[in-house]
C-alpha cells in the first residue's frame, strides 16, 4: 500500500503566518503539521508516500522531509498550481496499479485513525472504503483498491475550496476522532492549544516535563516557578526569563527568547521570535514581530525590536567581527605586565573580592543567526578604583564577542530598560564597545542621562577614522596620570 498526501494549500485564510511558510510546514506544538500525518502513516506500516505540494514545496522536501529516509520511507513529490482539484492531480500520476493508495490531506490536524480505519477497511468489500475523521469531509480518509472506477469522484472530496460530501453510507467510523483543518488563525491558535491540553486524543507533545503542565524540548531553559497556572510548552532552544510568567495554555516555539517580567497568556509564539521585558501578550499568535489576537481579529505589527522582533531579521547592533576578537586577544597578551598591578591595588583597596562583575547587555545574538535579541554577559572588572587596571578583565568580553573593541558603553539591563525616549535608543545603531568617547570621557558614576546622551552623539558621527581615534586615546591613557588616579 502506498499513501497519497495533499499538502497543496495556499494558505491565504492563514496570512501572514504562509507568506513565507507552507500550510503543511507550520508548527503546532514543536513539530511541523505534515509530520503528524507522515509519522501516523509510518506507524500504520506504510512507507511510500506519494506528496502533492505547491507553494514553498521546496521547504516541503529540503528542510522537513527530505527523501524520507529519517523515517525508513521513500517520499516521492509532485508539484501542483495550489488547492488544485485531486481528481486532476491523480490524472497525472498513473498510480492506477496493483497497488492499494490511501489517500488524504496532510494540511489538517486529526486524531489519529489510520490504525482503526485500515482494520475496519478489511471487512468492507468493494474497490474502495472511506472513514470521515470529524464533520468537514477534508479530513478523510479515503482506501483506493486496485480496479476502482472512477476515484476521482471520491478525491474530489479531499478538494481545499470545493469539497463534496462522502457516500452516505459503509464509511468507516473512528470514535471520538477530533479534526482541526486549520481553516483560520484562531483555528490554528486552537490546534496548538488543544494538543497540548490533551484534548486531541492519541496525540501527545514531546519533550521532557520540566514540572506539572511544563514541557520543554531539547536545550529549552525554562523554571517551574515560570509556569504560574495551566499548562505549557517550550520549544527547543527557546530561553524563558525566570521573571517570566506563562499562564493558562501556552505554546512556545523553537529558538524563541521571553525577557524579563513578559507574561504570556493563552497564546501561541511561533519559532524565532523575541518578546521583550515587560511585555503583556494574551488570547494571541505571535510571529515575529507581528501579533494577531484571535478574540478581536486584530493583526499588529510592532515596529519597536525591543518589545517584539524576529530573530531572523537582521538587527541594527554590528556583530563583533574576528578582527575585534584577535585585536583582544593581542592587547589581552601585551598587558600581561600589568595584571599583577591589577590585582595588588584590588587586594589593597579593602573592597573585598578582587574581582567584581555586574550583568550588562552586549553584542551577541541570543541564538546563532538572529539579531533580534541580544543576550546578556558578565562584565567583569578589578575592585580598583584605577580606571586603567579596574577594565583590564574587559578584553575577555572582547574575546569571547559579547563586546567591540569600540563602541558606545555597555548598559546593566536595568539601565537599558529605563530609557523611554527615542533619542534614547538611537545607540542601538551601533556596537557596544569596551572603548569609545563615554568610556574615556565619563565616569562610571555618571549619571546614565549623559552617558546616553554622549553614546547618542557618538552613534550618529561615527566612522572608521573616529573609531581608530579612540582606539589610539585609549592606548595613550595607558601614559597618562589621569588614568592611574583613583576615580570612585
Amino acid at each position: 500500500m502506498r499513501a497519497l498526501v495533499f499538502a497543496d494549500r495556499l494558505g491565504l485564510e492563514l496570512a501572514p503566518l504562509t507568506d513565507k511558510v507552507a500550510v503543511a510546514l507550520l508548527p503546532v506544538t514543536g513539530k511541523e503539521l505534515l509530520l503528524y500525518t507522515l509519522e501516523e502513516l509510518v506507524g500504520a506500516g506504510i512507507r511510500e508516500l506519494v506528496v502533492v505540494a505547491a507553494a514553498h514545496g521546496e521547504q516541503t522536501r529540503v528542510s522537513t522531509l527530505g527523501e524520507g529516509e529519517r523515517w525508513g520511507a521513500s517520499i516521492r513529490y509532485v508539484l501542483s498550481r495550489g488547492e488544485e482539484q485531486p481528481a486532476a492531480v491523480w490524472s497525472r500520476l498513473n498510480l492506477a496499479d496493483a497497488d492499494a493508495v490511501l489517500a488524504l490531506r496532510g494540511d489538517v490536524l486529526r486524531s489519529p485513525a489510520m490504525g482503526e480505519f485500515l482494520h475496519q477497511a478489511q471487512s468492507k468489500p468493494g474497490t474502495f472504503a472511506f472513514c470521515g475523521v470529524g464533520a468537514d469531509p477534508r479530513g478523510s480518509l479515503l482506501l483506493l483498491r486496485p480496479g476502482c472506477q472512477a476515484p476521482g469522484n471520491l478525491l474530489d472530496s479531499l478538494s481545499w475550496d470545493a469539497p463534496k460530501p462522502l457516500p452516505s453510507e459503509d464509511g468507516c467510523v473512528v470514535a471520538d476522532a477530533v479534526l482541526n483543518c486549520l481553516e483560520s488563525l484562531p483555528a490554528f491558535h486552537k490546534a496548538n492549544l488543544d494538543l497540548l491540553a490533551g484534548r486531541i486524543p492519541g496525540l501527545q507533545v514531546a519533550g521532557r516535563t520540566v514540572a506539572l503542565g511544563l514541557i520543554a524540548g531539547r536545550k529549552a531553559s525554562v523554571l517551574p516557578k515560570s509556569l504560574k497556572q495551566g499548562v505549557a510548552y517550550v520549544g527547543a532552544n527557546s530561553r524563558v526569563d525566570p521573571e517570566a510568567e506563562l499562564l493558562g495554555e501556552v505554546v512556545i516555539g523553537d529558538n524563541v527568547v521571553i525577557d524579563r517580567a513578559a507574561t504570556i497568556r493563552n497564546s501561541v509564539i511561533l519559532p524565532r521570535t523575541y518578546v521583550g521585558e515587560l511585555v503583556e501578550i494574551g488570547n494571541a499568535i505571535v510571529a515575529g514581530n507581528q501579533l494577531m489576537r484571535v478574540d478581536t481579529g486584530a493583526l499588529l505589527t510592532i515596529s519597536e525590536a525591543f518589545l517584539l522582533g524576529s530573530l531572523d531579521a537582521t538587527g541594527t547592533r554590528a556583530r563583533v567581527s574576528r578582527w575585534d576578537r584577535l585585536a583582544g586577544v593581542l592587547l589581552l597578551i601585551l598587558s600581561l605586565p600589568l595584571w599583577p598591578l591589577a590585582g595588588a591595588a584590588a587586594a589593597l583597596s579593602g573592597r573585598g573580592p578582587l574581582m567584581a562583575s555586574r550583568e550588562c547587555v552586549g553584542n551577541r545574538a541570543a541564538f546563532p543567526g538572529g539579531d533580534g535579541a541580544v543576550r546578556r554577559f558578565k562584565a567583569r572588572y578589578c575592585n580598583t578604583a584605577i580606571p586603567v587596571l579596574r577594565h583590564l578583565p574587559g578584553l575577555f568580553a572582547v574575546i569571547q564577542g559579547d563586546l567591540r573593541l569600540v563602541g558606545v558603553s555597555p548598559l546593566t539591563p536595568e539601565q537599558d530598560a529605563e530609557r523611554s525616549e527615542d533619542w534614547q535608543r538611537v545607540r542601538d545603531q551601533v556596537p557596544v564597545g569596551l572603548l569609545g568617547p563615554t568610556q574615556l570621557t565619563l565616569t562610571d558614576d555618571a549619571p546614565l542621562e549623559e552617558r546616553l546622551l554622549s553614546d547618542a552623539f557618538y552613534a550618529q558621527t561615527r566612522s572608521w577614522s573616529k573609531d581608530m581615534g579612540y582606539l589610539l586615546s585609549g592606548v595613550r591613557m595607558l601614559f597618562n596620570g589621569d588614568a592611574w588616579r583613583r576615580r570612585l
